[in-house]
């Protein structure tokens, strides 16, 4: 066998070993700040993605490469912490990859042999498009495409686990949009109470855009204190009314139990059941035949609106690259995860997307550009 031979058989080998896991970032479209209360949440999957691919090294560690972070990690699968049973698992707070080892194996998936993994992706990392959430879903993913699993591998399931790993598991305040999102793909509609049902909203939509502010985000920071007052005032509502129940509240509710509350808590209240009635609303106009673009820009300035003026998760870069996309012809925008810095995204018509684009760029943002609602995660 002549050595050009050689080289090309070699390839094939080399491509038949690698496994490679893609999961996508999302956009919450309503629902922010809600998927922690059990409230449900519309997002959507976008095409910007992180990839996961590994190679068997032959030995028992776990090579991890993260070129966009410029870092490397080891992890050895045949420590004793890892392999010491369910009961003595000790997850660590902070490393995701490293706790997601730990939580597959209550699920039948441990590694039996190395690889050398390459991390990478297009997701503006801390920027409020889940770039944490996607690398999570797409590494258990592909632990459970590489190494097994003892249910049936759905979407649903790598969602599920992937909260376990980043949120359960972890302590951490987040909810379970971005995993799911993110794992199922498309445009869904998840109620994020214990039962996580979800169901995918197949209307398209067209003419959304991303942009970056380029402002990081102190996303555990945020959503802790938000989270946190929050769930104290709707406590307190609960102690006083044994029958209040936030997914049926309106703001009839509000204006009777407010006073229940020192002032400093009533804005958390009115945010929750307020969001929540404004994502009621754009579900069924999400699911119209045809669809209101007009409406939908309303309802997403409505939910900025509060966002920014009541719960108070934005920054003057924010506000102005809003302005100037609505100014520019959108039908709507809004700032999107967790707040304090991070991306906007807006709903533009397609005969004024690039004037949209321009416009949040010129407002001073880091970039901006189209996007297209994508597919969950996927192996290649």
């Amino acid at each position: 066998m002549g050595t050009s031979q050689a080289l090309q058989l070699d390839k094939r080998y080399v491509l038949v070993l690698a496994m490679i896991s893609k999961a996508p970032g999302r956009i919450c479209l309503f629902g922010d700040h809600q998927d922690y209360l059990e409230l449900p949440i519309i997002a959507c999957a976008i095409n910007r993605y992180i990839t996961i691919q590994g190679m068997p090294n032959g030995n028992d560690s776990l090579v991890i490469h993260l070129p966009d972070l410029m870092e490397k990690k080891v992890l050895r699968f045949r420590e004793p912490a890892l392999l010491a049973g369910r009961s003595n698992l000790n997850p660590t707070k902070g490393n995701h990859l490293k706790t997601s080892l730990f939580v597959v194996q209550k699920y039948g998936c441990l590694p039996t042999q190395g690889y050398d993994i390459t991390i990478q992706g297009d997701i503006p990392i801390n920027a409020g498009l889940s770039s944490s959430s996607a690398m999570v879903v797409a590494w258990v993913h592909w632990l459970f495409a590489t190494f097994g699993c003892d249910q049936d591998i759905t979407r649903e399931l790598i969602g599920k686990v992937a909260y376990e790993a980043e949120v359960v598991a972890q302590n951490a305040p987040g909810g379970k949009m971005d995993q799911y999102t993110s794992a199922i793909g498309d445009m869904i509609y998840l109620e994020t109470d214990s039962q996580s049902k979800c169901r995918k909203i197949d209307t398209p939509l067209e003419g959304l855009i991303i942009g970056e502010s380029g402002v990081s985000k102190n996303t555990v920071g945020v959503l802790g204190d938000i989270k946190g007052k929050s769930l104290k005032a709707i406590a307190m509502v609960q102690k006083e009314v044994s029958s209040f129940k936030l997914p049926l509240a309106t703001l009839d509710s509000y204006e009777t139990y407010k006073t229940i509350l020192p002032i400093a808590l009533q804005p958390f209240l009115y945010a929750a059941i307020q969001n929540h009635l404004i994502t009621q609303e754009a579900v069924f106009a999400l699911s119209e035949k045809e669809i209101d673009y007009k409406n939908i820009g309303r309802l997403l300035n409505a939910h900025h609106d509060v966002l920014k003026n009541t719960l108070k998760i934005t920054v003057p870069l924010i506000d102005e690259m809003i302005d100037a996309a609505l100014q520019a012809g959108a039908y709507g925008a809004k700032i999107v995860g967790s707040g304090g810095g991070g991306c906007i995204c807006a709903l533009a018509p397609l005969d004024k997307q690039q004037a949209v684009v321009e416009a949040i760029q010129h407002a001073g943002a880091k970039d901006a550009y189209g996007v297209q609602i994508s597919k969950g995660a996927h192996i290649l």
